[in-house]
Order: C-alpha cells, then structure tokens, then sequence
C-alpha cells in the first residue's frame, strides 16, 4: 500500500462511521382541524311586486353621418407640386467646369435651379445622355421626341 492509501482508508473509515447512527424520530403529528360549521343558508331574494307595465325607452334612429367632399383635398394625392417635366432638360444646363484626373475627365454640370452635378461619360442627366468630355466642351446625347431623331446638345465653358 502507498502513503496515499494510508492516509485516505482511515480517512474513509472515519465518514462511514459518521455517517451511521441512530434514525431520527418522525415529526409529531399536526394538531387536528375543528371541522368547520356550516354557514347559515343564504337569505331569500326580495320579492318583486310588479306595480305597472315595464317601459322601454324607445329611441329616434339617428341618420347617418355624411361626408361633404365639396372644399376637401384629396388624402391620397400627393403634397408636392410638379411643375413641368419629371426630369432637368440637358439644353438648359451650364457646363461649369471640366476636371481631368487619374480616372478620366469628369464634367461639372451647373441645372438652373443651382444644383450642381459631377457626371463622367456614360452618365445621365435628365434627357440626355453624356457621350464626350473635352477640353472645353462636352456632348450629350438627347433622347429623341416623338416625331424627331436622337439629336446632340453641346455645352461649352463660358469664355473668360
């Protein structure tokens, strides 16, 4: 046997004996209930003399409400006004500037309303689309009307 079993059988001897012993007594019993009494029988209900004829309130009808659409605005159109075409036409740009770099030239589009647009070609803006950026002017091609042929809108930068 090693000194690890030395130690521990007698260590283990020791719980087992500990843990034998005498049983422990039941709990004593619970005192016992007094069986409850019986609750006095409920009164009778008041008696109802009828003394005239029941009345039911009998009510007008109400006509429904109605709707006066007359001077109302319609809740499903929409708030914002549009005015004139859905999208900027290309003759009414002004071509602002035009910026070569690593990636190619880029045109600066300057809309009368005064927003501005950096387009590449290829790019779209409203009607047309830009075909050529060059030293100083660009091309757009427009999309054609009905009746007419594709037509090409320059735009040059203003002379100093």
């Amino acid at each position: 046997m090693t000194a690890r079993g030395l130690v521990a059988a007698p260590l283990l001897g020791a719980a087992l004996l500990a843990g034998c012993g005498a049983p422990t007594p039941p709990p004593p019993p619970a005192a016992a209930r007094p069986a409850p009494t019986p609750a006095a029988p409920p009164a009778p209900p008041p008696a109802v003399v009828p003394s005239a004829p029941a009345v039911e309130a009998v009510l007008p009808a109400e006509p429904p409400p109605t709707y006066e659409v007359r001077g109302r605005r319609d809740p499903f159109e929409t708030l914002e006004v549009r005015e004139g075409s859905s999208s900027p036409l290309v003759a009414s740009a002004r071509l602002t500037g035009i910026v070569r770099g690593a990636q190619g030239p880029l045109a600066l589009i300057e809309m009368p309303d005064g927003l501005g647009y950096v387009l590449r070609p290829g790019d779209t803006l409203g009607d047309g689309r830009l075909v050529e950026i060059g030293a100083d002017s660009v091309v757009f091609r427009v999309a054609p009307r009905p009746g007419s042929a594709a037509s090409r809108v320059v735009l040059r930068l203003p002379g100093d």
